[in-house]
């Protein structure tokens, strides 16, 4: 038998690459000689990682879709429509025999392209909260690895497999102590830290928030860990050259998450789904923000679904000004309640999903 063809699509942040790279290297392990191509959105950070992480990839020009009616609107369709043309180039020249969607610009026009064509398809919905476009590609395709339940909301069910999301496989076995990780920050074993996470390109409103809380981090009795994201960070380390307080460590982004992680007394974070798995897997006590601005307001959904069994606090994007740092100074000083978070996000967490999703995906591949 032929070694197998597999696509896998999608992309556009962090949450979307770093499953995609997860579900690649399994893959790879199972099936060592299959050919995995991938396809992003040009001038997307995939088309960095991914290479970096040893995959080809091609791009295809597709965009978001616009908030608000004009030019945009016209060059969103422009572009989609190139983009669908570029897929079912890419789906017969490659000639995949599964198709795999992440999540992403490219993923629609790539799993249009395949199921037209009657490759395999499979859809890894994240959010507990389904967008438009893998609702439609959902009755579709041959299979949906989720990772919330109650999703036959959005899904015809007898294709929907709760896997969970996968995540970085580092997290699982970051191979260091607590006191390592400390140390590779720079602070002593003894040291609280607080973490605070913008995602991988970086949330503004989370960050004028850390400036405007300048002080009450600087009185803080804990260390802080701040990932401004890639967006924001030059402008960040301008505005606090003066007054940053001794306490306060700037990043542009975190390459070694499992040290973060390791080092956290809490989070405080956005609330996408990849992140969110990676704080249930970690098992860490979380303030969760969600993003106000992406499709559906899903990040808010996932935020509920935490909160609902008192596995995380949520506080919205408008209010983070105010209520954000006194929240997070309370909680960082009740150990009983951050103890308790952490043993209620950790029994949602579903390790396994990277296995899961493959499992599935061999299964449409009949190997």
């Amino acid at each position: 038998m032929k070694e197998p063809k597999i696509i896998i699509s999608g992309g556009g942040t962090g949450g979307h690459i770093f499953p995609a790279l997860s579900i690649a290297g399994e893959l790879r392990k199972r099936l060592p000689g299959c050919d995995i191509l991938f396809v992003g959105a040009k001038g997307r950070m995939e088309m960095e990682k991914v290479p970096a992480a040893g995959y080809p990839i091609t791009g295809l020009p597709v965009m978001g879709f616009p908030r608000k009616p004009g030019i945009l609107m016209v060059k969103f369709f422009i572009m989609l429509f190139r983009s669908m043309v570029e897929a079912r180039r890419i789906i017969r020249r490659f000639n995949p025999d599964l198709a795999i969607g992440v999540g992403g610009y490219a993923s629609g026009p790539i799993l249009r392209a395949a199921i037209a064509r009657k490759v395999p398809a499979l859809i890894q919905e994240q959010n507990s909260f389904a967008g438009k476009t893998n609702k439609i590609l959902g009755k579709k395709v041959d299979r949906i690895c989720v990772a919330y339940e109650g999703m036959e909301r959005f899904f015809p069910g007898e294709k929907i497999i709760l896997t969970g999301n996968p995540v970085r496989q580092n997290l699982l076995n970051p191979g260091a102590s607590r006191e390592e990780a400390l140390a590779w920050f720079g602070f002593s074993p003894e040291e609280e830290v607080l973490l605070i996470l913008g995602g991988s390109l970086g949330a503004r409103s989370l960050n004028n928030a850390v400036l405007k809380n300048l002080n009450v981090v600087r009185k803080a009795p804990f260390r802080v860990i701040w990932q401004t994201g890639s967006l924001y960070y030059e402008e960040m380390v301008e505005k606090t050259r003066e007054n940053r307080p001794g306490n306060l460590r700037i990043h542009r982004f975190l390459d070694r998450m499992e040290m973060a992680y390791l080092a956290a007394d809490m989070v405080i974070s956005r609330a996408g789904a990849g992140t969110i798995s990676e704080l249930c897997l970690v098992g860490k006590p979380a303030i969760l923000v969600p993003s106000p601005n992406v499709a559906e307001d899903h990040q808010t959904r996932n935020a509920r679904a935490l909160q609902e069994k008192d596995a995380a606090i949520l506080i919205r994007d408008g209010e983070i000004d105010e209520k954000l740092f006194p929240a997070a100074v309370s909680l960082m000083n009740d150990k009983e309640r951050l103890a308790q978070l952490s043993e209620n996000i950790r029994r949602m967490a579903l390790p396994g999903a990277t296995a899961g999703i493959v499992d599935e995906a061999l299964k449409l591949l009949n190997v």
